[in-house]
């Protein structure tokens, strides 16, 4: 597999001038597809936009019954263990999601955030995921840890995210397609080549498009082992090492349980960095009775 030219490959903010950082910070925050396009407002970072921290739900969050994804609650809220991008470089290392409530009617999530621990390198962190309208119902519970790259120069102004121009329709594309991700066979699905849009600003695969394609490529494994509509219930991922190439393949296994439930496992492989595992996920999927 031959990788892409050098010349077109993302490049790493930490590798800029102080003096020029945080408009290539910008210019790489906006072209990230993740937040983008699923929306997601963050007070602390983002001009013009409520305090506190927000995404609207949309058809194409939701499963083929209607409940909530794992993966937008995951970018909805990404555990980085307190470290945020205008004071470091942050790395997520872990994202764990408990889904409660499959928030079928729910409009508009809001995070209540709580940093456990935040170090020098390692923070811990957790979050309450709960209805926007009605704070009392939570809607799933989130934990992780995230690793701090490094400092970044002091000087940071909110960002003016470009206007979210996607209107909630049941016609929507799934995820997957927005982020290019193709099937290849059964269980096996692939991400493209590395791309700015696809990039974090230290020029790795962003975790949107990883929790999209493992949730993917993990729902179609588990469903083929139930005659229930099944709904994600726990979603536990580890990102093992930084997607610098692509293309990126997951590899993965479904279990049958007790009760109905199904389990899987899936690796996520850098193709064009010697097949290096990129991220590594657990899920457990329940059935849905009527």
């Amino acid at each position: 597999m031959t990788s892409e030219p050098a010349a077109n490959k993302p490049s790493d903010v930490r590798a800029t001038a102080p003096d020029n950082y945080w408009k290539v910070f910008e210019d790489k925050w906006t072209s990230l597809l993740t937040y983008r396009y699923l929306g997601r407002e963050w007070g602390s970072l983002d001009n013009n936009v409520a305090e506190g921290h927000f995404m609207k739900l949309r058809h194409d969050m939701r499963n083929a019954s209607g409940g909530i994804m794992a993966a937008p609650l995951c970018v909805a809220s990404p555990e980085c263990g307190g470290f945020n991008d205008n004071v470091v470089v942050p790395n997520p290392l872990i994202a764990s999601m408990q889904i409660l409530d499959p928030a079928r009617d729910v409009k508009r999530l809001m995070i209540l955030p709580d940093n456990v621990h935040t170090g020098r390198r390692l923070g811990f962190s957790r979050a309450l995921i709960v209805d926007a309208d009605n704070p009392e119902r939570v809607i799933a519970i989130s934990t992780g840890v995230g690793l701090s790259l490094g400092d970044v120069p002091e000087g940071y102004q909110k960002i003016d995210n470009p206007p979210l121009d996607v209107v909630d329709s049941p016609d929507l594309p799934p995820l997957h397609r927005v982020f290019g991700a193709e099937r290849i066979s059964h269980g096996v699905w692939q991400l493209p080549l590395l791309t700015d849009e696809m990039a974090s600003p230290d020029a790795a695969l962003h975790i949107g498009p990883q929790h999209i394609v493992l949730e993917t490529a993990s729902t179609e494994l588990a469903q083929a082992l139930s005659s229930s509509s099944l709904q994600i219930i726990d979603w536990y991922v580890m990102f093992v090492n930084r997607g610098k190439v692509g293309p990126f393949v997951t590899q993965g296994e479904a279990f049958s349980g007790s009760d109905g439930r199904i389990g899987t496992r899936m690796n996520l492989i850098d193709v064009g960095d010697n097949h290096r595992v990129v991220s590594t996920c657990a899920a457990t999927f329940s059935p849905i009775h009527s």
